[in-house]
């Protein structure tokens, strides 16, 4: 290894010594004394046996063999800058591209500020950010087409990993006259007969508002289903029921005329962001992770 980077160092004394003309204005080039250039140029005449300067009254002239290997080394010099400079760029994260994939009411309401303040601090890099359904999503994680994800957890498999980000819970949004508006917490009795907005079938969320109605007695009159919680809360904004959804994410699309109510019992919804397990993450999807946990040990959420 010594050997190599003192041929290197000859390589680069020799092209700064044909590029100025002279062995002092090479010395100065790249920041060595005048006898250290002269000893790696003699070195290297001697590694390959040949001569590369015509001793002309203290000039040195390159010969034909010399202004040879001097284009050659030009190309080779000026790929390894270019190879030392992307190294740089990747180690700084100058340069990258982060890939994501995350349930659409999350990239609407909270991804936004994340990817900003990560921007913020790594303008040069790419992001892409998609949603697909949950599985399709996990397996998109797990094969690493994607750095990472967001997800309600748990994942149950194996090749994914979860990195805890928030938790919160359902709440009750609905509009401001509507008389179930006057309690501070809805429970599935007090919803009985309510025209209900509801996260579509194969959503875990769904599976659980479903089996805590049932254990209430209360059949739950899923009047509209969707699959955004934007979507949920526009739906509720119009009258057309009471939307059942995420708090955390709800509080983005609160407007004028309506109102977020408890949901009792506590329905917890718990929000990872998933890696492969079969590598180690990405610096970048490493550093997505420190910015998103930053963001939510900062988020307050009005109360309820």
């Amino acid at each position: 290894m010594k050997e190599d980077l003192l041929n290197l160092k000859a390589l680069r004394a020799f092209y700064e010594i044909v590029r100025t003309g002279s062995v002092t204005a090479a010395a100065t080039r790249i920041g060595m004394s005048q006898p250290a250039v002269s000893r790696q140029l003699a070195q290297l005449e001697a590694l390959i046996g040949f001569e590369l300067f015509h001793r002309d009254h203290g000039r040195l002239v390159p010969t034909q063999d010399g202004l040879l290997l001097y284009e050659e080394v030009s190309l080779s010099l000026n790929g390894f800058q270019r190879i030392q400079s992307l190294v740089s760029d990747i180690s700084g994260f100058r340069i990258g591209h982060l890939k994501l994939v995350a349930p659409p009411s999350f990239c609407e309401g909270i991804l936004p500020d994340i990817v900003a303040a990560f921007s913020a601090r790594f303008p040069r890099v790419r992001i892409s950010v998609d949603s697909h359904s949950r599985e399709v999503a996990k397996s998109m994680i797990a094969t690493r087409t994607v750095d990472g994800g967001f997800l309600i957890v748990p994942v149950n498999r194996d090749d994914l990993h979860e990195d805890p980000v928030c938790a919160n819970e359902t709440v009750c949004v609905l509009q401001t006259d509507n008389p179930l508006a006057r309690h501070r917490t809805l429970t599935p009795k007090l919803l009985r007969g309510e025209p209900l907005i509801l996260l579509g079938y194969g959503q875990n969320s769904r599976a659980t508002i479903d089996a805590t109605f049932s254990r209430a007695g209360v059949q739950p009159d899923a009047r509209i289903e969707t699959h955004t919680v934007s979507s949920a809360c526009a739906f509720a904004a119009r009258g057309l029921g009471v939307a059942l959804v995420n708090r955390l994410l709800a509080a983005f699309y609160m407007r004028p005329g309506l109102v977020m109510r408890r949901f009792e019992p506590t329905l917890s919804n718990e929000y990872a962001f998933v890696t492969s397990s079969l590598s180690t993450p990405s610096r970048l999807a490493t550093e997505f992770l420190k910015e998103t946990k930053r963001y939510f040990a900062n988020k307050n959420l009005p109360e309820l």
